[in-house]
């Protein structure tokens, strides 16, 4: 097609949304129209990223007066120098891979989706069916984390961590309001156990300060959280000492070790080499071993609000065979979640590992508001949560 008639159609197109109304339209219809510019949106975004490598194959940007194709093509399309090279590297490695080259032809996938079956695929051969599947079927969030675990795996578990332990940095400084703002990488062992002691520290203050009623943003007490843990205080995961129990090395952190083949892994934290895992036993850590056939768990079922521990631990560890931890089933989030009962207790419903969810506050609060249209909650049942990381409410 001429480019006389791709510019013509463009302005066209651009006339007929400036002239769109949402508030004449009802519901579905903007659902509809929603759904079929995101398609749009993808296409226009893969076409403009073709066009621009080929444009800057040609050094056409210079002539635009630019030194460097990225910031051209960044400019023209209002968006960062980062996503503008990841343009470039779809465009460039995409006629290699043929199914994700359909896909985004058809407006299926959009760049930020196909930069990581291109990643993907390049550091794992034969991958790029599977990373297109999950693409088309799965938040981007869960695509990243998806290609993350399988690039790590494919990355020598030594080598991994030596990379890790050579990337561990952390830095601060003053902004213009004289707050103190950081930021840093960990390594697994270490980073993962902070976390979990932190996110259990916030979602303590979190749900204490909605109980005063003081609620405030979680990430607001997520700093107060940081702050206590500095400076040695906090309770952990465990709730400290109102769990009867006093909190060992390495309490925050799960290792899983796969007895035939010695493979371990952090959950939440990805693969480790075994010699982490026996730094961390003789510092004291728990130990938990989990016997599966690769598919499942032996079911515990019980009865009652109260998780008991095995169906906690089997339930904190994740779906075998991988067990990497937990996120919330609906929005994909990892932090501040709570046991949803799927079959409501109220209802009927057991504390059996088959009938507990993981969910954000947020997107637990929308399911108890289903349950109760649905009426699946009798008139006596009260709205308590079960967190993740601690005591019930």
């Amino acid at each position: 097609m001429p480019t006389r008639d791709v510019s013509a159609k463009a302005e066209a197109l651009i006339a007929i949304l400036a002239a769109l109304e949402p508030e004449m339209l009802d519901a579905a219809e903007c659902v509809t129209l929603v759904a079929d510019l995101a398609r749009l949106e993808k296409a226009c975004a893969v076409a403009r990223a073709r066009l621009a490598a080929r444009g800057a194959a040609c050094g056409a940007y210079r002539s635009e007066g630019y030194g460097r194709a990225a910031d051209w093509l960044a400019d023209a399309a209002g968006t960062s120098t980062v996503d503008a090279e990841r343009a470039f590297a779809v465009a460039q490695a995409v006629d290699e891979l043929p199914l994700l080259r359909d896909a985004l032809l058809a407006g299926d996938l959009s760049i930020a989706q196909a930069h990581e079956v291109v990643t993907t695929a390049e550091a794992c051969p034969g991958t790029e069916a599977t990373m297109v599947a999950v693409a088309n079927q799965s938040s981007l969030r869960s695509l990243r984390e998806e290609g993350r675990r399988r690039r790590l795996d494919a990355i020598d578990a030594g080598e991994l961590h030596r990379r890790q332990h050579a990337a561990r940095f952390h830095r601060h400084w003053r902004d213009e309001n004289g707050m103190i703002r950081y930021t840093g990488a960990m390594v697994p062992e270490h980073g993962v156990a902070f976390m979990n002691r932190l996110d259990a520290e916030a979602d303590r203050r979190w749900r204490s300060a909605e109980r005063a009623g003081r609620p405030e943003p979680r990430e607001r007490h997520a700093a107060d959280a940081f702050a206590v843990l500095v400076c040695g205080g906090g309770a952990g995961r465990g709730g400290g000492a109102a769990d009867g129990e006093r909190r060992r090395p390495g309490a925050e952190v799960v290792f899983v070790c796969e007895v035939p083949s010695g493979d371990c892994h952090i959950v939440g934290g990805g693969p480790v080499p075994r010699s982490v895992v026996q730094d961390a036993l003789r510092a004291g850590a728990f130990v938990k071993a989990v016997m599966h056939d690769g598919v499942k768990i032996d079911t515990v079922a019980h009865y009652g609000r109260r998780i008991p521990a095995a169906v906690r631990t089997a339930l904190e560890l994740g779906d075998p065979p991988r067990f990497d931890g937990i996120r919330c089933v609906d929005c994909g989030r990892h932090l501040g979640l709570e046991w949803d009962h799927i079959d409501p207790l109220a209802n009927g419903g057991q504390t059996a590992r088959g009938n507990l969810a993981p969910r954000c506050r947020s997107c637990h609060r929308d399911k108890t508001e289903r349950d109760r249209r649905a009426g699946l909650l009798g008139a006596a049942a009260r709205e308590r949560t079960t967190p993740v990381n601690g005591r019930p409410p």
